[in-house]
């Protein structure tokens, strides 16, 4: 139960006044006071702050306070169908939460925030409010969160007005997700990466090539996430130090230096339980080692010198993101799958690995790890490598067009009358011999439609505020559909062949796996 905070300079909290005459033993005040503080103190905790501040009075009440006394009874009686429950052996904890977020209101493009306290798991108060979004003032590079600059790094000579970040966030809330990453502004060039929702923004006023910025900015996000196990801003604020002397190592005088995880591993301790014991008695912050990491002069920088493991393994994901776009006869339009090769590698010494695909004609952009060997790609099309420790991306790679995919859509629309009827056929042209599931259908209406009802032989049918049908089939038989959105199992056509490890005396453990995701399908109609 929620009541409005009470004010406490109210006619019924008020102090006697000197001119004001006092109740008499008629009036059963101090009865009253007895009950209600029973009442608070067993059933109603709800208004122990008024009846507190009415014990005041007790010995000199006046009509006011009996007035006070009065509208506690009346809202007792008005509210005696309500009340709060609890379980039997629950705590009575007090908890608070809150949350917010950025232009999260489709309606009026606010930000809101909010707030809810519960006591023994029962919500007891909360309140929620939206706000317009107030541009915020970021450096060289910053990292954003809900327009909060949480952390800058300043070069030595040269510093930038952090002015030309508040024109770059007015510009992001103007354009949205169309805000490109390379931005030329009147006085600076900008390059932004976005990770988990956080901004990484650098800064300058030479030209310079764009895809070094960017690639940085990448490697930036990418360590934080390895050192610190995740992304956001309690992470960065909690680790400050330390993501401080990250940057002290990964940029010099304005160039990327060292941005080998591997190394500044080495070279900078991840932060742990025992690195902040350490740190709390003996009262230094520093992280970092006196001794430069013996990779730093190697041929293979990414990869730790000396490792050993107990058991040797390594283990590959295919994983590939599909976008297509439909025509209303079910022609393919245009079609494009974005993969990622992962590798988790768990191997001794200094490995060198050879991956084939049984297909690779299939691939026509490809970007590769540092540890790539570009030449056995170019003539082979394998892949030749020193992989580094623990799990990364070996490869990216793009598919253009292919020529058929193993679902169709057909939207059929019809009108008579100011009448428009929809039908939507979904349905597997080949049956790939897997599993499809969580699939869903989504669709935007027309602002002219003033009501919808759709029904579905199968799955759940919900029209959202914004006026977005969504269809959720889940998961289907063999002989049922697939839709335009969700998780599909289906290939490109790549496989990997087999992968190759040398410069090992024992026989590792190797583990392949291969995962296809739906990325944007658009049917037209």
């Amino acid at each position: 139960m929620v009541v409005r905070s009470l004010e406490v300079d109210k006619d019924s909290f008020r102090p006697n006044e000197s001119d004001e005459e006092l109740i008499g033993p008629e009036v059963p005040y101090l009865s009253a006071i007895g009950a209600l503080m029973y009442l608070a103190n067993c059933t109603r905790p709800d208004i122990a702050l008024a009846v507190n501040l009415l014990v005041r009075y007790n010995s000199s009440p006046t009509r006011r306070h009996w007035n006070g006394v009065k509208h506690i009874f009346r809202y007792l009686r008005g509210t005696s169908d309500m009340s709060l429950f609890y379980s039997r052996g629950v705590k009575l904890n007090l908890q608070g939460y809150a949350d917010a977020g950025f232009l999260s209101d489709p309606h009026k493009a606010r930000s809101q925030t909010g707030y809810v306290f519960t006591c023994g798991n029962t919500v007891v108060s909360w309140n929620a409010s939206s706000s317009y979004p107030i541009p915020g003032n970021p450096s060289f590079w910053a990292s954003f969160d809900f327009l909060e600059v949480i952390l800058e790094k300043q070069l030595t000579g040269h510093k930038v007005d952090r002015s030309i970040c508040g024109w770059f966030w007015e510009q992001s809330i103007s354009q949205g997700d169309s805000l490109p990453p390379v931005i030329a502004s009147p006085t600076h060039y900008l390059f932004k990466v976005v990770c988990e929702g956080i901004t990484f923004l650098a800064c300058t006023q030479a030209e310079m090539p764009p895809l070094m910025a960017i690639e940085f900015l990448s490697r930036v996000a990418n360590v934080l996430t390895d050192y610190l196990d995740g992304l956001n801003e309690d992470l960065i604020k909690d680790n400050f130090v330390i993501v401080y002397e990250l940057l002290d190592e990964m940029i010099d005088n304005g160039f990327p230096l060292t941005t080998e995880p591997n190394i500044l591993k080495d070279m900078i301790a991840p932060p742990n339980i025992v690195s902040k014991v350490l740190s709390a008695v003996t009262g230094t912050s520093s992280n970092v080692s006196n001794i430069l990491p013996g990779a730093t002069g190697s041929s293979v920088p990414w990869r730790t010198t000396d490792l050993k493991h107990s058991s040797n393994e390594v283990y590959v994901d295919l994983v590939e993101e599909m976008d297509a776009t439909i025509s209303r006869e079910g022609r393919l339009m245009k079609c494009e799958i974005y993969g990622e090769v992962q590798v988790n590698s768990h191997l001794s010494g200094v490995p060198d690995l050879t991956l084939s695909f049984a297909n690779p004609s299939v691939i026509n952009d490809v970007r590769f790890h540092p540890c790539v060997r570009f030449r056995p790609w170019e003539s082979h099309q394998i892949l030749s490598f020193v992989p580094p420790d623990g799990l990364f991306k070996l490869m990216y790679y793009r598919v253009k067009m292919l020529k058929n995919i193993p679902i169709y859509v057909k939207p059929q629309l019809s009108s008579d009358n100011g009448v428009c009827r929809i039908n939507v056929m979904v349905g597997i042209r080949n049956d790939p011999g897997k599993t499809i599931d969580s699939i869903s259908v989504q669709f935007q209406l027309p602002s002219c439609v003033a009501s919808a009802e759709m029904n579905s032989n199968h799955g759940t049918v919900n029209i959202l505020a914004n006026k977005t049908c969504s269809w959720s089939i889940g998961r289907i038989p063999k002989d049922k559909a697939p839709s335009l959105t969700g998780t599909l199992v289906l290939d490109t056509g790549l496989q990997i062949d087999k992968l190759e490890i040398k410069n090992l005396p024992s026989n590792p453990y190797k583990g392949f796996r291969a995962l296809t995701r739906a990325g944007v399908f658009e049917v037209r109609s």
